[in-house]
């Protein structure tokens, strides 16, 4: 029972915490892109980013499963790299909850940034500062608290996807079997005080996370 317990929570943070990994980087990226320039079509390419946001998780998933799949872009690039296709491992997983959490860490840094004073980081620029350290000695404390805001959120939207990972991963125990997936099993084969202490697990944990962030706003 432990051993069976256990490995979905295991592979579950692993797989949220390099997935929150991916899009807090892509996030900054973005968000600090899209917060300071204008050009023809931005809204168009907001509207892209936050899309994983209100599409339904099987069309993600099929989306994935397009793009990554064995006569896809992204599924023959990595084929090609690493001999081996990318569905139905734990790379897929990560990339699933990485597609749906993007959108939180990028709404939250964009915020972040665009409520910084710009003569902040002009000033900077004027006392010598390249753009580099402007972005990590300026913006990113001023920003700091919608930063760790995002992070925490998309760390825990990773860690609750289902639909796309199931897709898109599967649901293979010990490989890609997240505590999502594992709950549907555990339900759909009738095993209930299993079931709960999955359901019990993702609550507290999704609980801490909510309260870590309405520390970091308050």
């Amino acid at each position: 029972m432990a051993i069976d317990f256990w490995s979905p929570v295991q592979l579950s943070l692993g797989i949220a915490l390099v997935a929150a990994l991916l899009v807090i980087v892509t996030g900054l990226f973005f968000g600090r892109m899209m917060a300071h320039k204008k050009f023809k079509g931005k809204s168009i390419v907001e509207t892209f980013f936050l899309l994983p946001l209100v599409l339904p998780p099987t069309v993600v998933g099929f989306l994935l499963i397009v793009l990554f799949g064995r006569n896809g872009p992204g599924g023959q690039l990595f084929q090609w790299l690493f001999h081996q296709p990318i569905m139905f491992t734990w790379w897929a997983a990560v990339i699933a909850s990485s597609v749906v959490a993007f959108p939180l860490m990028y709404q939250s840094a964009k915020a972040g940034f665009e409520s910084i004073d710009g003569d902040i980081e002009n000033a900077a620029r004027v006392d010598g500062a390249n753009e580099w350290h402007v972005f990590m000695r300026i913006s990113i404390p001023l920003a700091l608290r919608a930063i760790i805001s995002g992070a925490i959120l998309s760390f825990a939207r990773a860690l609750g996807e289902f639909g796309a990972t199931l897709m898109f991963a599967g649901n293979i125990p010990g490989k890609t079997q997240t505590v999502s997936t594992a709950i549907y099993m555990a339900i759909d084969s009738g095993n209930m005080d299993l079931a709960w202490m999955w359901v019990g697990s993702v609550i507290i944990i999704s609980f801490l996370m909510l309260i870590a962030v309405n520390r970091v706003r308050a």
